[in-house]
């Protein structure tokens, strides 16, 4: 598939090429649409507005080898103007249900028991550390990518994953390695 061919096509107005284009990486919009929203109906919302927007814009996309990044960036930009819009004040028994539910639901893309030890330990985090870390090592996005994605300059973005993953390793007993290799220095 070449996207940069479809890219052009989908400017000439042709809605199937743009669509060819969603679909190749359709599991990729959605996975990264549900670690934002937390749940399958708020993320396909936020698909579909992805959608409309690539539609009414692909004209103003100039490299078009950057669909992918900028597509993501126009999906994550969604998610959090839809997090915006959702009322954000809970009971605090609703909110901890909401994320026990979120963890436990039957989403083939979630593996459910490393998922849950994951969460919790994101939890932890501030936003900006949680969010750096998913983007670079669940989604597997350059570190780039996320910098243009969030509007963050890359320093930031590389200093927030640091910071993060080094507060992991505190949680987790990481003073026993050595290296981020993970070899064991002492018992």
């Amino acid at each position: 598939m070449n996207v940069s061919h479809l890219v052009r096509q989908a400017q000439k107005g042709n809605k199937e090429a743009l669509l060819q284009l969603i679909m190749t990486d359709h599991n990729a919009y959605y996975r990264l649409a549900y670690s934002y929203m937390g749940n399958e109906h708020d993320a396909m919302d936020a698909m579909e507005d992805m959608i409309v927007v690539l539609y009414e814009k692909i004209n103003k996309l100039q490299k078009k080898e950057a669909f992918y990044s900028w597509s993501k960036t126009i999906l994550v930009n969604r998610c959090k103007t839809l997090l915006r819009k959702k009322d954000s004040v809970f009971p605090l028994e609703e909110q901890q249900a909401t994320s026990a539910a979120v963890l436990i639901d039957d989403n083939p893309y979630r593996d459910t028991e490393s998922e849950m030890d994951m969460q919790v330990l994101l939890s932890h985090l501030n936003a900006q550390q949680r969010e750096a870390i998913e983007l670079r090592y669940v989604h597997d996005l350059p570190y780039q990518t996320i910098a243009d994605m969030t509007g963050a300059p890359l320093g930031t973005i590389k200093s927030r994953i640091s910071q993060g993953i080094q507060k992991l390793k505190v949680m987790i007993g990481g003073d026993r390695y050595d290296n981020d290799r993970g070899e064991i220095t002492g018992a």
